[in-house]
């Protein structure tokens, strides 16, 4: 089962992450959480040239371009693995953030992003993605607040809007897969509302398992206590 947690900038994804593994894991899964650009040594390192705030001269094409290399390689090294072991796989960011910032974000060719994420990726896609949805401008002012800004935040406020408005037209394309949060409650609030649609889903796929699963890997094993 492969969960994937999107979101604009201080949205509050990371924040929820590892208290969501957490809590699937005490109800006897195995989950394992990761996130991009990152996961390995060498998407770590593509993190670093693209989140540089000395590389203000990188060109959109080369942004995209690179967050295409960092998840090829976390999908063939880490996530494809994990979910053969038969791990829930929870991601912080996945190809829809590339659809959201270097396509709405950008204006580039929407048909020509996704052609690129399907050669990163090679057919793999999430069975759900939970998205904390929050006004962009809120989101920037709590990364500010954070000292954690990259080159990224530094985008225009107008470029963050169009990334927010991406992610609200790619929901409602597909609402089966997605599930839409008020990121500006409180934490707790937040936290529930990921904890109740991720229960719902693993109850849902208890009954209707073929529905929801990618093609090819095996689901969760659900009383097998976590290891990692």
């Amino acid at each position: 089962m492969f969960i994937t947690i999107e979101g604009v900038e201080g949205s509050g994804k990371t924040s929820h992450i590892l208290p969501l593994a957490r809590f699937l894991t005490e109800k006897g899964y195995k989950v394992f959480t990761t996130r991009e650009p990152g996961g390995t040594g060498i998407s770590e390192q593509i993190r670093s040239i693209l989140h540089n705030m000395d590389n203000t001269e990188m060109h959109p094409r080369t942004e995209t371009l690179l967050y295409q290399a960092a998840r090829a390689q976390v999908v063939e090294q880490v996530i494809r693995p994990k979910l053969k072991e038969g791990y829930i796989v929870l991601c912080d960011r996945y190809v829809h953030s590339t659809i959201a910032y270097q396509g709405y974000g950008h204006k580039q060719d929407l048909t020509q992003i996704n052609g690129l994420i399907e050669y990163a990726v090679n057919g793999l896609k999430p069975d759900m993605v939970l998205l904390l949805d929050l006004d962009a401008k809120i989101g920037l002012d709590r990364k500010f607040g954070t000292g954690e800004w990259n080159r990224l935040d530094s985008y225009s406020l107008t470029f963050h809007k169009r990334v927010r408005d991406g992610y609200i037209n790619m929901l409602n394309v597909d609402p089966l897969k997605w599930r839409i949060i008020n990121a500006q409650n409180k934490w707790e609030m937040v936290q529930d509302e990921l904890q109740k649609h991720t229960t719902l889903l693993m109850e849902h796929i208890g009954f209707q398992e073929d529905i929801f699963h990618s093609p090819g890997y095996p689901l969760h094993e659900s009383q097998i206590p976590a290891s990692d």
